[in-house]
Formats: structure tokens, sequence, C-alpha cells
């Protein structure tokens, strides 16, 4: 089984937050009454990193690859199917009771939809003030107000519009209420599902700048997931990149979109847009072929095979180990991972 672990941290802080051979499948069943199992749908198959204290680890992958289970898992709202996430070295799938509060006090979780991911009959103060009622250790009850105003006021927000409701802010000011709550309890890690993806291209930079800043106060630790790799690249000091429940490459931002090695990648970068029309026309765009496979069937041997270019025979009957290839300067599942520099993206 392969292990897709992360390269060292340029932060050297110690290790938060954990993941080995992390797999969650999704029984399938046919049939009205007497239903039977006829396969699974393998959203995260094997997937392995770790994330050290105050950095930020981007997830990046197309649509149906496996982020957002990837961060249940980690927030332990799905159960895996085997494998093991760790907090400060204790297996959280471990963890029940008093251990569980715990830990779910030090991982947050910001989702992508400012709209749903509030309850429009609760007053900001009340969604912001909740974590309190769950955990009334962290806050005494006569100054939890306070402290939502105070919290309010770190994302940006009028500490004086504690009694309003989620309707009569904008999205990207909801998206701020939502970060709020997820630092009432002083959480160490923060998993951010897409946060920004919601949002108009200006409130994202705001919303991005805003998670920055937070984590410099507060020496806070992030798993970025998204499907924009500019927004990834803005915020992240290492990037994971995901297909088909499986993590293909990783490395710092500079390996990642400078020296790119994984054919997957390659195309993920080509496509990202150049408002440069003189760089544009230096860029090399990659078309893949067909759609992705289902994760319910996925391919044999390596699953990016039947959209890659380079495929041969090998790639069919052998998963590829993840490993730092000859020419390159880190990890790629891939047996023919080689640098293309004709599709990166460079700093603006």
């Amino acid at each position: 089984m392969e292990h897709a672990d992360a390269s060292p941290s340029s932060s050297g802080g110690p290790i938060l937050l954990e993941a080995r051979d992390l797999a969650k499948h999704f029984p399938l069943r046919t049939g009205g009454v007497f239903r039977r199992h006829t396969g699974s749908v393998q959203a995260v198959d094997g997937v392995s990193f770790e994330l050290r204290q105050g950095e930020t680890l981007g997830v990046v992958g197309e649509s149906g690859c496996g982020k957002s289970t990837l961060a249940k898992l980690l927030m332990r709202l799905e159960e895996p199917t085997r494998g093991e996430a760790r907090f400060k070295g204790q297996n959280i799938y471990d963890l029940s009771g008093k251990a569980m509060r715990a830990l779910r006090r030090n991982i947050q979780i910001v989702f992508q939809d400012p709209y749903s991911s509030l309850d429009p009959r609760m007053t900001v103060g009340d969604i912001v003030g909740e974590p309190f009622d769950i955990h009334p250790e962290v806050e005494p009850r006569g100054s939890r107000r306070r402290r939502v105003q105070e919290l309010l006021d770190v994302v940006g927000l009028n500490p004086e519009h504690i009694n309003r409701y989620p309707h009569q802010f904008s999205g990207g000011q909801r998206q701020r209420i939502g970060i709020a709550r997820g630092l009432a309890l002083r959480p160490e890690v923060i998993i951010c599902d897409e946060p920004v993806s919601a949002l108009d291209v200006s409130v994202q930079a705001q919303v991005m700048n805003l998670l920055a800043s937070l984590q410099d106060e507060f020496g806070l630790s992030y798993i970025f997931i998204a499907h924009d790799l500019s927004v990834v690249r803005h915020i992240s000091d290492r990037v994971a990149v995901m297909y088909l429940g499986k993590i293909v490459e990783t490395g710092t931002d500079e390996q990642i979109y400078e020296r790119p090695a994984h054919p997957y990648t390659q195309a993920l970068l080509s496509a990202v847009p150049v408002p440069d029309p003189a760089v544009r026309g230096q860029r090399q765009e990659i078309i893949l072929a067909g759609d992705p496979p289902s994760p319910a069937d996925p391919p044999s041997g390596c699953r990016f095979r039947t959209r890659c270019w380079k495929a041969t025979d090998t790639c069919a009957e052998e998963e590829p180990l993840f490993v730092s290839r000859p020419g390159t300067d880190h990890d790629t599942a891939c047996h023919y991972a080689a640098v293309r520099d004709d599709v990166v993206v460079h700093r603006d």
C-alpha cells in the first residue's frame, strides 16, 4: 500500500496532525427490501501526510477527488474504513468521551458554503457563542457576550452587530462569522473546506488575507482544501495534489508550482488563467482525454493512467510508489515523473 508522506515542513515546528494510510469506502447497495452489497465508492484510499505547527497544507484536486471526505475524516464526522489520524500522537479514532470532546476543541472547521453553514434562525451572537454552550469550561457564562464581540472584531466585523441575523450580512461577512465561530474555542488546527469558492474574487482576497493574519496572530495550523490552484498558492506552505482518492504529489509551494513532476499536476497548472498576454503565449495547455474514472471502479495500477499521455503497460500493472524520482526534488506517485517547466505558474 502506498503512503503519500509529505515532505519536511518549512515551518520546522512539531507535528500536530498526521494521517497514515487513511481510507474511507462508502458501500454500494442495490435492491429494495433485500438489499445486497455490490461494491464500494473509494472516496479516500490510502492518504498519508503530516501537518506541523504554524504551517498551512493546501489540498487541491478536481471535484470528486475526495477532498471534502478527507476533511470529514479528520474532524471525525466520518469513521475510516482503515488507517489512522493522529493529533499530537493520539489516534483520534481511539478516543471517546472527554478525550474526544477535548480533541474537538483543538480541531475546528470552516465550511464551504457561508449560506447553508449558518442557522438563519440564530443571531450572530448565538452562532459564534454556541461552541461555549457545548464547552462551557472554555468561557464563563457572564463573559461570553464580551468574548463573542471580541471575536467579531478580530475577523473584521462590527461587534455591535451581534444581534443581527445571517441574512443581514453579505457572503464574505457570513464567511467571517464562520471563521469567528471556528476561533471561539482557541483551536490549534483549523480545516478550511473550500472556504472561498462561493465568494466573489475580490472578497476571496479579503478572506484569504484574514486567514493569513489570524495564523500569524494565533499560531494556527491550517489544512486548506480548494480546487483553485491560485488560491492555494497564496496561502500554503506545502501542497498535496489529490486525484481519485489518492495523493499523487506533495511538495513546497515552489516545488509544486515551479517544478511540477506528476502529469496530473502539470495538467492542472496548465489550465490556470494567466493575465499577462506575453507570458500566456509561453504556456503549454494540456488537454486531458476523457473524464475521471468512477471511484466505485478505479483503474488498476495508476489511477491517472486512463487520462495520461505517458501511460504504458507498466502503469496498468503496477501501482506507482510515492517517492522522489531521479531529476525531481519532491515525492510523486508516477512511474515516469519528470519536471516540466512549460506549464509552471510564476508568482505575480
